[in-house]
């Protein structure tokens, strides 16, 4: 039997729940900008052909989830393989936060050192797909420079915009890849209106999660693939950084799909993370009320979010597995840049710890049990942002050229 290739069913509004034929790119039409839309999949359809048999047979990267993404399996894509990212067990840690067992996903090993990878990846093939010619997007940095990276992998112009904030290494690797960036004089929330502005004016491919769909499949392969990796050992909570609520709403998706399609035999709880200088998820969470902007001031930049305009689809993931939030001082992303690179050998960005720095506060909090487990998502590697981390390790120690001189500084 051929596989099929046409495995989305329908597209559902998060704002009016309308249901929609998969021909829509972006919105909803009858809510606009704020009729985010979710695709959904005929998962019996999916589970004929997505099979543990079928997937040891493919490769490790995003794209071996073919049935649960909307795109053409035969289509071009960036040639960069993303995906299939380490989980390595911390035991360390585990016991520095008191809890039975703690796993790290690094994210950083992808391509250019980030979980938005995923979602620029699966952006760009959708892009060539519908054949457009230039695709843009808004950053704090990793979206923008994962976007450069697959956009150069198939020759495809990018036009980036970034708040004036964005760290100098993530803007560097936006122009080597050859984008074409804007650098915009305000907040990542500005610089996010202006692209949206351009884009429908310029009629460029939008890549930006809160409006084009496409994006949050690519992020929840993070959750297709945490659960693949794990099956019958997969932890009782995945820990996710929380900045525009398109990655947390992706990694619930996918955990969902496979927990339905029965990769994992439960459905992990998720908790999300915000700086507390940037929290308007976690707020709008336990009000149980709409979404309030807010100014932001965090060292997190790939979370230093004051208007996530992917609200309602990130809540609705979260109360479906049961999840939470909490939310860490950027002294406590410190801490976790240093404990998370010290005791499991991951170097984060501080958004991409901001995870663990989570996990540990959860622990305090008693949200999470000494008797439970927990897989931290770390996001991106910590060469996005040197400066932090030379804040958090300290600088080296300087000594002469002579061998004596070390007596002072070397216990024996």
């Amino acid at each position: 039997m051929p596989e099929r290739t046409d495995l989305v069913s329908e597209l559902v509004c998060v704002k009016c729940g309308a249901h929609h034929a998969p021909t829509l790119e972006y919105t909803c039409p009858a809510c606009g900008p704020t009729g985010i839309l979710d695709i959904r999949y005929d998962l019996d359809a999916v589970a004929a052909s997505m099979t543990p048999a079928a997937l040891a047979a493919r490769p490790h990267d995003i794209f071996r989830y073919r049935e649960l993404l909307p795109l053409d399996p035969t289509g071009r894509r960036p040639p960069q393989p993303v995906g299939w990212t380490p989980i390595i067990d911390a035991p360390r840690l585990a016991e520095a936060w008191g809890l039975r067992r703690v796993l790290v996903k690094d994210e950083g090993r992808n391509p250019t050192a980030s979980f938005k990878d995923r979602a620029s990846a699966v952006g760009v093939a959708r892009a060539l797909q519908v054949g457009a010619t230039t695709i843009a997007c808004a950053s704090t940095g990793n979206a923008a420079s994962s976007l450069a990276g697959m956009a150069a992998g198939v020759g495809l112009p990018a036009f980036i915009f970034v708040p004036a904030r964005a760290p100098e290494p993530k803007i560097a690797q936006l122009r080597i890849f050859g984008a074409t960036v804007f650098r915009v004089d305000g907040t990542y929330d500005e610089a996010w209106e202006l692209c949206q502005a351009a884009c429908a004016r310029f009629g460029w491919y939008n890549r930006n999660c809160a409006v084009n769909p496409t994006l949050v499949e690519g992020k929840k392969t993070g959750g297709l693939e945490a659960a693949e990796q794990l099956g019958a050992a997969m932890p009782d909570w995945v820990v996710v950084s929380v900045g525009d609520g398109c990655t947390i709403a992706g990694v619930v998706k996918g955990l969902r799909e496979m927990h339905t399609l029965g990769f994992i035999p439960h459905m992990p709880r998720v908790l999300g993370v915000q700086a507390t200088g940037a929290r308007p998820l976690a707020d709008a969470f336990f009000a149980h009320a709409d979404l309030v902007p807010v100014p932001v001031d965090t060292i997190a930049d790939s979370i230093a979010v004051g208007h996530p305009r992917n609200w309602r689809k990130a809540l609705l993931a979260l109360r479906d597995c049961d999840g939470t939030f909490v939310d860490v001082e950027d002294e406590a992303i410190l801490d976790a840049m240093r404990l998370t690179a010290r005791l499991a050998g991951v170097f984060g960005e501080p958004a991409g710890v901001a995870a663990a720095a989570g996990l540990a506060r959860a622990r305090e909090k008693g949200i999470i049990t000494a008797d439970e487990s927990a897989l931290v998502m770390v996001t991106g590697s910590g060469l996005k942002d040197v400066k932090s981390a030379l804040v958090a390790a300290g600088p080296p120690i300087d000594v002469p050229n002579d061998l004596k001189a070390l007596d002072a500084f070397v216990v024996r």
